[in-house]
């Protein structure tokens, strides 16, 4: 009796050094390969989807890591979010590509913005855009 709960737990031991193996050594390789395959190159004309991270609000463009967006946020007024005035990344201020509102849709001139919440957050910044300076009739007097 003693000898099948020997060769029980030996082969309990075995399955779980195998599983960690594969899973340390081969599971990884395949998520790394996979993730590689679905990134896209930077700035494309591909548009990326709204409001995903690295993308910029006003003409979707996949951004590369390090690549910023032209924006400008504007001091609490003791709340917990601050106002944002989004203007572009540099594909959309040098013309590339079309400037639209991701709210109304209307098209945006060069000297327009994007009106915008900015939520603080550990670590981060969480932004969620309101309008663009047509919708929201900001400067036009």
């Amino acid at each position: 009796m003693g000898l099948y709960i020997q060769t029980l737990a030996l082969s309990i031991i075995g399955v779980f050094l195998l599983w960690f193996a594969y899973t340390l050594f081969f599971r990884n390789a395949f998520i790394r390969r996979a993730t590689r395959r679905r990134r896209r190159k930077p700035g494309k004309t591909a548009t990326g989807i709204p409001g995903a991270p690295r993308t910029c609000p006003v003409c979707s463009a996949i951004l590369a890591k390090g690549e910023r967006v032209k924006s400008t946020a504007y001091p609490s007024m003791g709340g917990k979010d601050r106002l944002m005035h989004i203007s572009g990344c540099a594909y959309c201020l040098e013309g590339d590509r079309v400037r639209t509102c991701p709210v109304c849709g209307a098209t945006l001139k060069p000297d327009d913005i994007l009106v915008a919440r900015m939520y603080d957050k550990p670590g981060r910044s969480h932004v969620h855009v309101i309008g663009c300076s047509q919708c929201k009739k900001i400067g036009k007097k």
